[in-house]
């Protein structure tokens, strides 16, 4: 699940509070680094959990509809589609979400009020109230209701990163990816796995957890090399006036270039470039975009940078 534009987004964080903490050891700074790609991992569960909960609270408050027809004796019939939806019945019982629920506490029950705001937005779209009216009923329009409802309604929504900030710092900046990740896990669920559904993994492969450990440390280690390559590519300029989130950006991504040669120099810049849009000032992918092209063809050019042949 967490990828490895995930991982260039915490290397780039935690090396910048790393040079804010001068105290900081390099051991105790790995195992934050560590710690914050664990927490995106809890984040995805959590997301997970947020579908359960909300029907929880539909299921409850459809009860209640139920009851007052019985008690006014009004016509009409409460619709439990909703809340009989079968993909949300699978993921409810999903062992490895279980799992993850039973190590937590309380995840969604304090949030009642955002879940009733929630639940109230859901009936309101025209395609919940095509789905209720619909004469079909099937594990795939309901898997596919979800994802609609994820989709319009819980990313870009500030309510909900607020609560997620609210609970860790960790989860600023990562929600917008592990939504990605939990519209993937809608799509591939499928009724015949039952509770033995598979939830994405931690890491894809052994491969992109030595990635992250390696462009963390070798950032922090070679520091001092990958200053002095930006220093003599501005030799006209006082490294002081960089400002220092690109001088990060940059040591990095010269941590990746000259740390693994299979990855192709062109996707190595483009993954920075768009990292300085994310996180500098206005000027500094374009900025930065140069540097880096500049001092990769020196490197190549002066033998000290191989990269294999695609």
């Amino acid at each position: 699940m967490i990828n490895r534009e995930l991982i260039r987004i915490k290397v780039v964080q935690l090396v910048y509070a790393y040079y804010g903490n001068e105290g900081k050891t390099m051991e105790a700074a790995e195992k934050e680094f560590m710690f914050s790609l664990d927490k995106a991992y809890e984040l995805y569960h959590t997301l997970l959990l947020l579908i359960v909960s909300l029907t929880h609270m539909a299921t409850r408050i459809v009860e209640m509809q139920q009851s007052r027809a019985r008690r006014l004796n009004e016509p009409g019939v409460v619709s439990t589609k909703f809340v009989e939806n079968r993909f949300v019945a699978q993921l409810r019982m999903n062992e490895e979400l279980a799992a993850f629920q039973e190590s937590q506490s309380v995840i969604w029950g304090d949030e009642e009020d955002f879940l009733r705001r929630i639940y109230t937005r859901i009936t309101e779209q025209d395609f919940y109230q095509a789905y209720i009216a619909s004469g079909k009923s099937s594990y795939e329009e309901d898997r596919e209701l979800w994802r609609q409802i994820y989709r319009k309604l819980l990313t870009n929504n500030e309510e909900l990163d607020d609560i997620l900030e609210e609970r860790s710092l960790y989860w600023n900046d990562d929600k917008s990816i592990v939504d990605t990740f939990v519209l993937k896990t809608i799509r591939r669920f499928d009724a015949s796995n039952g509770a033995q559904q598979k939830l994405l993994p931690e890491f894809k492969d052994d491969d992109d957890i030595e990635f992250a450990r390696t462009l963390f440390r070798t950032a922090i280690d070679s520091e001092g090399y990958f200053r002095q390559l930006v220093e003599e590519q501005t030799e006209h300029w006082d490294l002081e006036r960089i400002a220092q989130m690109d001088l990060i950006i940059m040591q990095v991504a010269l941590a990746e270039i000259t740390s693994f040669p299979e990855i192709p120099l062109s996707v190595s810049i483009n993954e920075y470039v768009e990292l300085a849009k994310m996180y500098s000032t206005p000027r500094s992918s374009g900025f930065i975009n140069g540097m880096l092209d500049t001092m990769a063809k020196r490197l190549l050019n002066e033998g000290r940078l191989v990269k294999k042949a695609l």
